[in-house]
């Protein structure tokens, strides 16, 4: 095992964390990339949705059964794979009651 000695430290490149990032570096000085400006920010959050400006359309009873099926069904964590939209889409046109039972038998299947 060969002992640790800090005699070679000097080679090691030094950052310092407290330095102000948009002070000028000297180019060949600085370890850090050159900050991109203020402006040019890249990531943003977006603003809040405007309840004024949403749709008016409610969905059919059969349609919100096959979502919550699939929102069931994904939480589970059984994905609906393509092949399977033909059954779910037979599933969510039986009645109420029974995508009812089917979305609490996968919750308890967690």
């Amino acid at each position: 095992m060969t002992p640790w000695s800090n005699e070679n430290l000097s080679s090691c490149a030094y950052a310092d964390p407290y330095a102000d990032p948009y002070a000028a570096p000297e180019p060949h000085d600085s370890p850090w990339p050159t900050p991109a400006p203020i402006g040019d920010d890249l990531d943003y959050f977006l603003p809040p949705p405007n309840p004024a400006e949403r749709l008016s359309r409610i969905l059919a009873p059969r349609d919100e059964r096959r979502l919550a099926l699939n929102v069931a069904l994904t939480a589970a964590g059984i994905p609906p794979m393509p092949e399977d939209r033909a059954v779910i889409d037979q599933l969510s046109a039986l009645p109420a009651d029974v995508s009812t039972v089917l979305q609490r038998w996968l919750r308890h299947a967690l």
